[in-house]
């Protein structure tokens, strides 16, 4: 089931990539999907390849896909959003819809060289959960929003991370919050929008 946040999230993503020309979208960790399949949908997206490292997930995701029909240039593939295949870089856009918070922190920095020297999108939009909001969620402050969460970042720590990773990657970086924005504590999600080419 897709949860209003999680709809919020894939309406910012998309809102972002109404605002320029993105023909080609990488989905890295798509999951089951919800955002893969409204991408497949669109006319304008003429190459679409999701990657996901759950098998079972890829596999429901290819199902949906068939049954969605009319999907042409549009593939899924199991792998590690870590080790991307070279051949999928140049991209117009690659996306991580709640996807770095499960990955170990010691990786974050293969996950930024995946990105940045393999992958190489001219535009990357990530989103995470935003720490400062727990509390509104009511999730316990000794633990994370999910158990497959290996870190959650406050608004500070996040724009932090994102700038020093703008600043080796040559690239320009925005942020907005998303879902019910609160004014102390920012949204329940964060996202990143960074500009390479």
């Amino acid at each position: 089931m897709t949860t209003l946040l999680h709809k919020d999230r894939i309406a910012a993503v998309e809102s972002v990539l109404n605002s320029g020309t993105a023909r080609s979208v990488l989905d890295l960790g798509c999951g089951d999907g919800d955002f893969f399949l409204r991408m497949a949908a669109r006319p304008d997206i003429t190459r679409l390849v999701g990657i996901e490292i759950d098998t079972g997930a890829v596999t429901r995701l290819e199902a949906r896909l068939r049954a969605q029909g009319s999907t042409a240039g549009a593939e899924v593939r199991t792998g590690s959003v870590l080790s991307p295949d070279p051949q999928l870089a140049g991209f117009d856009c690659a996306v991580m819809i709640e996807v770095i918070e499960h990955l170990d922190p010691s990786h974050l920095s293969q996950l930024e060289r995946a990105l940045f020297h393999v992958l190489r999108p001219r535009r990357i939009i990530l989103t995470t959960p935003n720490a400062e909001f727990n509390p509104l969620l009511g999730v316990p402050t000794h633990r994370f929003r999910h158990p497959g969460h290996r870190f959650e970042w406050t608004r500070a720590r996040f724009r932090d991370w994102a700038q020093r990773v703008a600043l080796r990657g040559r690239a320009g970086v925005s942020f907005a919050d998303i879902g019910g924005v609160h004014p102390d504590l920012g949204g329940a999600s964060q996202m990143a929008v960074f500009h390479t080419g």
